[in-house]
């Protein structure tokens, strides 16, 4: 389902940014940003979402309302958003070849990994990790 690949925006890029008010969604700005974010995630013991997006992305901003909606819903995890055009070099080590792309991280370490924007697929990923987390604290 939806993902993009390329950069197909033109036009002003004023408006292109998303909006995660009311969210629990870090937006990652560097690569030190990302470094202090995984260290409080270890730290705290919770499983990171990390969303690989582009404002231009169409499917980007479909799927980021629920993301948004997620982040609340599930507060035992960490969301990230990393913007793809602004943090290039990070992005390319982390081998992107479509946006969105949602990494599932604990420990720093991959557990897991969606590309496309599929809401289902996502939130099933999501509230298995949440309850994985939930019965090692009961």
């Amino acid at each position: 389902m939806g993902g993009c690949v390329g950069k197909n925006g033109g036009g002003d890029d004023s408006d292109d940014k998303i909006d995660f008010k009311g969210g629990n969604v870090h937006v990652i700005t560097s690569k030190e940003n990302w470094d202090e974010k995984i260290s409080e995630a270890n730290r705290d013991g919770k499983i990171v979402v990390a969303n690989f997006s582009a404002s231009w992305c169409g499917p980007c901003r479909v799927i980021t309302p629920a993301y948004v909606e997620l982040s609340e819903k599930y507060p035992s995890l960490m969301f990230l958003i990393i913007d793809v055009d602004e943090l290039m070099d990070f992005s390319s080590s982390w081998d992107i070849r479509a946006t969105p792309t949602f990494f599932f991280l604990k420990d720093g370490k991959q557990l897991d990994k969606l590309v496309g924007a599929n809401r289902p697929e996502l939130e099933k990923k999501i509230v298995s990790f949440a309850d994985g987390l939930a019965q090692h604290v009961n």
